[in-house]
C-alpha cells in the first residue's frame, strides 16, 4: 500500500476530517469567524491546515505539534493570501496587468513564492482570475481587468511563478486559482451579492482564465462566496463537479472560501449545517476553510445518509496528495529553512521598483509637462497621499509593514538631494475639513513645479470595500480644484499623481490637470518608482487594463462589447446611445502615453487565408518620432465581420512591447495561431467558421487609432 492508502485506513473519522479542515491563526482575519487556539486540535489531529500563520518559528513550532506530537504525524499544510507579494510588495494585480510582459508577472509571483516560503507557507490564495467590467466591486484590484485573453496569460504566469518547476522545492507554493466562477459580475457590483449572467458570458468570459490555470498545473481551485443564477458555487454540482472534475479532469484539491460552508445556511439552500457540509462535499469541495462545517456536520450527514464514507476518503486522498507533492511528508521544515543575504532582498526591492515605474499609466500629458525639467530648486508635495507610506501597500499587503514602504515624499527627497521640498497634505483622504486648503494650495507660488498626491485609501479597495460612487472621496476635488488653478495662475508645472484599486469617476480631475498619473498602489518602492517617472528617469509604460467610465451610469463599459443592430449615430434620435454623455468612456483599454512618440505603419499580415492549423504572423513597423527613449505596447485585436453568433466589436489576440531611442524604427511581431480565432457557435463550442476577419493593431482599443488588414479564414 502507498503512505496515502496505509494512512487512510488507519485514520479515524475524526483525523479524517480534520484533513479536511483549515483554520485561521490570528495573524490576519479575512471574514467574519476567528478562530480560537487551535494547538491542541493539531495534536489530537482534528485540525490538518492552517492559514494566515507567518513566520518560520511559529510554523516550525506548529509543525512540530503536527509531526512529532499528533497519533499519525500528518505535516500541515499552511496557506496565506499573498496577492501581490508577501514582505517585499509589487503593485496590485490590477496595475502590474498594465506592464503587459507575462515575464514579470512570473518574476514577481516567483519572488513572492521565495520569500513567503521561507516564512513557512506553503500555499496561496492566488490568482484571482475574476474579469471585472464593473470598477463599483472593490476586488477588481485583485485581478487583471476586463479581458478574458488577458486573464488567461496572466492566470498562466502566475502559477508558473508560484509554483515553480518542482512542486516540492522548497521555494515553492501551491497556487490557488480563484473565485471559480463568475464572482466579478456580483449585482450593483456589491460584494457578496447575487450573480446572474447568462452562459455564454459564463463561457466567452468568466471560465477561459480557469481553463488557463489548469493548463498551467495549478494545484487547487477556491470556488467563490456567490451564488450563479441561484446555486451558490460552494455547492455547485454542475460546475465544481460536471465541469472542473469530469469536464477539465481537475483532480487537485478544492478549498472553499473563508466560512462559506456555513453561509450555505444564508443563501437558504440547506437548513443545517449537516446539510450545508454535505452539498459542499457533494460538489467536489475538499476542505472546508472556518466553517467547521466539516468537523461538526459531516459526522451527522453520514448518519442521514447524505454523503459516504468513500466520498469524504477521496477529499482526504486529495488533501494528503497535495502535501505529498509539495514534499511536506519528506521534510515538512523545508519551507523554514532560508536565510536571505541583505543583497538578495535588494535585488528584490529593486525589482519591485521597476516594476513599479512600468505599472504607472500616464493618463494625459498636455504641453509635455512631465517629465518635470531640471534642475529642480524647490518643489511642492500636496495631497493626503503625498506622505502615506502605508496606503502604497495596497488592500492585501500579506506580511508587508508600513515602514516597509517608501511614500512619494520619501522617493523624491531621496532623487532630489539639493532640492527644497514643501508638502501639505491639505486635506485627509475621506473627511470634510477644508480649513487647510488655501494653505497647501499657497505651496504653488514658490515652487517650480507641484506634484499633486490624491486617490484612495488602500483599504476603500479589496474584499467588503464596494463603492456606489467610485470617484475621489472626501473633498479631494476642492483641493484639486484650489491647486490645478493656483499652479495655472502661477504658470507652473503641475502634474496630479492618482491612487487607487479601481477605475475612478474623475471626469472633473482630467478635464482640469494638464499632467495625469494613474499610480494605482504601487507597492514598497513606490515612491522611488514615482520619482524615477515624474523626473524623467523611466519613461512611462504603463497601460489601463480596465476603461474608466466618465460616470457611474456607464457601468458595465468595455472595449468587447457585441454589436447592436442601432449602433450609435448622433444624426438619429432611435440608436444606442445616451442623451446626456458620450458612450465612450473616459480612458479606454490599453490607454497609456509615455515620453516618447510612436507612429504606426506598414501593416503585414500572412498568409492571407490561413487554416485552423496555421500561424498568422502579424508585424507592424513603428517610428519613435518624440525626443526621448520610450516604450511603446502594441496591441493586437481581432473582428469577425460575419459570423453565425454576433461578435464582439473588438477581441484582444496578442501584444508586444518595443523599446526605441528617438529617431529610431523598428517592428513589433506578434504569432497568431489561428485555431485561437475560434469561437462559440450557437451551441456554446468552439467553431472554426470560414470568412473575413479583421486583424487591427495599434496602441489601445478605439477603432480610430488602430491599423487594420483582413484574413480570409479556410476551412
Amino acid at each position: 500500500m502507498s503512505r496515502i492508502d496505509t494512512l487512510i485506513a488507519s485514520m479515524t473519522l475524526a483525523e479524517k476530517l480534520g484533513q479536511l479542515t483549515m483554520t485561521a491563526s490570528s495573524f490576519t482575519v479575512t471574514g467574519p469567524v476567528i478562530a480560537g487556539d487551535s494547538t491542541e486540535s493539531i495534536r489530537s489531529g482534528v485540525i490538518g491546515n492552517l492559514l494566515n500563520m507567518v513566520g518560520a518559528a511559529p510554523v516550525s513550532e506548529m509543525q512540530r505539534l503536527a509531526v512529532e506530537q499528533s497519533r499519525l504525524k500528518i505535516p500541515l499544510l499552511i496557506g496565506l493570501d499573498i496577492i501581490h507579494g508577501h514582505r517585499s510588495l509589487f503593485p496590485v494585480p490590477l496595475a502590474e496587468a498594465g506592464v503587459f510582459d507575462p515575464a514579470i508577472w512570473e518574476a514577481t509571483a516567483r519572488e513572492a513564492a521565495i520569500e513567503a516560503s521561507a516564512d513557512g507557507l506553503a500555499m496561496t490564495f492566488a490568482p484571482m482570475l475574476d474579469v471585472s467590467r464593473d470598477p463599483r466591486w472593490g476586488r477588481t484590484v485583485e485581478g487583471s481587468g476586463e479581458d478574458p485573453w488577458l486573464a488567461e496569460q496572466m492566470a498562466i504566469a502566475k502559477v508558473r511563478g508560484f509554483q515553480g518547476k518542482d512542486l516540492a522545492a522548497p521555494d515553492t507554493l501551491a497556487a490557488c486559482a480563484k473565485h471559480f466562477v463568475g464572482y466579478a459580475p456580483v449585482m450593483a457590483g456589491r460584494e457578496y451579492a447575487s450573480v446572474d449572467i447568462s452562459e455564454r458570458t459564463l463561457h466567452e468570459v468568466h471560465l477561459p482564465p480557469f481553463e488557463a490555470a489548469l493548463r498551467a498545473g495549478v494545484a487547487t481551485i477556491m470556488p467563490a462566496f456567490t451564488d450563479l443564477a441561484g446555486i451558490p458555487m460552494t455547492a455547485h454540482v454542475p460546475l465544481l463537479r460536471d465541469w472542473l472534475r469530469v469536464r477539465m479532469g481537475f483532480d487537485g484539491v478544492l478549498v472553499s472560501d473563508y466560512n462559506a460552508i456555513r453561509e450555505l445556511l444564508n443563501h437558504g439552500i440547506a437548513a443545517d449545517l449537516p446539510e450545508a457540509a454535505a452539498h459542499a462535499l457533494n460538489a467536489g469541495v475538499d476542505i472546508d476553510m472556518m466553517a467547521d462545517g466539516y468537523r461538526n456536520g459531516l459526522p451527522v450527514a453520514l448518519e442521514r445518509g447524505l454523503v459516504s464514507m468513500e466520498q469524504i476518503d477521496t477529499s482526504v486522498r486529495r488533501v494528503l496528495r497535495l502535501k505529498e507533492q509539495l514534499g511536506l511528508f519528506a521534510d515538512p521544515y523545508n519551507r523554514c529553512h532560508v536565510r536571505e543575504s541583505a543583497a538578495r532582498v535588494g535585488e528584490r526591492r529593486a525589482l519591485a521598483r521597476a516594476v513599479g515605474a512600468q505599472s504607472l499609466v500616464l493618463l494625459k500629458n498636455e504641453q509635455d509637462v512631465l517629465p518635470f525639467r531640471n534642475p529642480l530648486r524647490r518643489l511642492a508635495v500636496i495631497g493626503p497621499l503625498g506622505d502615506a507610506a502605508e496606503e502604497m501597500r495596497g488592500p492585501w499587503w500579506a506580511a508587508g509593514v508600513a515602514g516597509n514602504h517608501v511614500s512619494v515624499l520619501a522617493g523624491l527627497r531621496t532623487a532630489l538631494p539639493d532640492c527644497e521640498i514643501d508638502h501639505a497634505a491639505g486635506v485627509s483622504i475621506e473627511g470634510e475639513d477644508r480649513s487647510e486648503i488655501a494653505a497647501a494650495a499657497a505651496l504653488c507660488d514658490a515652487a517650480d513645479a507641484i506634484l499633486l498626491c490624491l486617490g484612495e485609501a488602500a483599504v476603500m479597495s479589496g474584499e467588503a470595500a464596494s463603492r456606489v460612487d467610485p470617484g475621489l472621496p472626501g473633498v479631494q476635488q476642492a483641493l484639486a480644484t484650489a491647486v490645478l488653478a493656483r499652479a495655472r495662475h502661477m504658470g507652473k508645472p503641475c502634474a496630479v499623481v492618482l491612487f487607487s484599486g479601481r477605475p475612478l469617476t474623475v471626469t472633473a480631475l482630467v478635464q482640469d490637470s494638464e499632467a495625469l498619473i494613474a499610480a494605482w498602489f504601487p507597492g514598497c518602492e513606490a515612491g522611488h518608482a514615482i520619482a524615477d517617472v515624474v523626473l524623467g528617469k523611466v519613461s512611462p509604460s504603463g497601460r489601463t487594463a480596465i476603461s474608466w467610465p466618465r460616470s457611474v451610469g456607464q457601468i458595465p463599459v468595455f472595449f468587447g462589447e457585441r454589436r447592436t443592430g442601432r449602433p450609435a449615430n448622433p444624426a438619429d434620435k432611435y440608436t444606442s446611445k445616451y442623451i446626456d454623455s458620450p458612450n465612450e468612456p473616459l480612458f479606454t483599454f490599453g490607454h497609456g502615453l509615455t515620453y516618447g512618440r510612436f507612429s504606426y505603419s506598414n501593416l503585414r499580415v500572412t498568409p492571407a487565408e490561413p487554416r485552423v492549423g496555421d500561424t498568422i504572423e502579424v508585424q507592424v513597423d513603428l517610428t519613435n518620432e518624440g525626443a526621448r527613449t520610450a516604450r511603446e505596447t502594441v496591441f493586437l485585436f481581432t473582428h469577425d465581420v460575419i459570423a453565425s453568433v454576433s461578435p464582439p466589436l473588438l477581441k484582444l489576440a496578442g501584444f508586444a512591447r518595443l523599446e526605441l531611442a528617438p529617431g529610431k524604427s523598428g517592428t513589433v511581431r506578434i504569432a497568431l495561431p489561428a485555431q485561437r480565432l475560434k469561437f462559440l457557435g450557437q451551441n456554446l463550442e468552439p467553431v472554426f467558421e470560414p470568412g473575413v476577419v479583421e486583424i487591427l493593431v495599434g496602441p489601445r482599443a478605439d477603432r480610430a487609432d488602430l491599423l487594420v488588414s483582413t484574413v480570409r479564414l479556410k476551412s
